[in-house]
């Protein structure tokens, strides 16, 4: 089978907000605490300056979302976060999400991503980011609360576009 990734549509808000609210739930990935509601999820997803969904045998089984991350001076800079289903994990659907989601930030005009909070012992990440070229920049110690309320280090990456 063959990862596909496109915009997402109406239709897979349904989809989009289960595997996003697994990651939330989990508390080691995302900074939200809260699951999203559909209504919620739709106002959020339909936010961000792009959203590409992951299909794989038909459905949809991981997205990322891509938005700038900061303003003015620095509006260049954008920043993703991705989520895939559980169970999915070595098909290629993360990679086909990164790299989408670069190739769709440089038409946008951007010209770097940078991921801000990439917890350390996110190694499946971590792996796939630096397999994608990103650079880490640095670490936070203590920069990420976990659902367990432990403070965790956060490493940030860059990636020129």
């Amino acid at each position: 089978m063959e990862v596909s990734v496109r915009g997402y549509s109406e239709g897979d808000i349904p989809s989009m907000t289960a595997i996003w609210n697994s990651i939330v739930d989990g508390g080691m990935a995302f900074p939200q605490e809260d699951p999203l509601t559909e209504a919620e999820a739709r106002e959020f997803f339909g936010s961000q300056s792009h959203c590409g969904v992951a299909v794989y045998d038909g459905r949809v089984v991981g997205l990322y979302i891509l938005h700038p991350n900061n303003v003015g001076r620095c509006g260049h800079i954008c920043n993703a976060s991705y989520a895939v289903e559980k169970g999915m994990t070595n098909k290629g659907i993360g990679s086909a999400l990164v790299e989408d989601s670069l190739e769709t930030a440089a038409g946008l005009g951007f010209r770097i991503m940078q991921f801000n909070a990439v917890v350390q012992e996110n190694a499946s990440a971590i792996h796939l980011y630096e397999k994608e070229g990103f650079h880490r920049l640095g670490m936070i110690p203590g920069g990420f609360r976990g659902k367990d309320g432990e403070y965790r280090t956060i490493l940030l990456f860059y990636h020129e576009l």
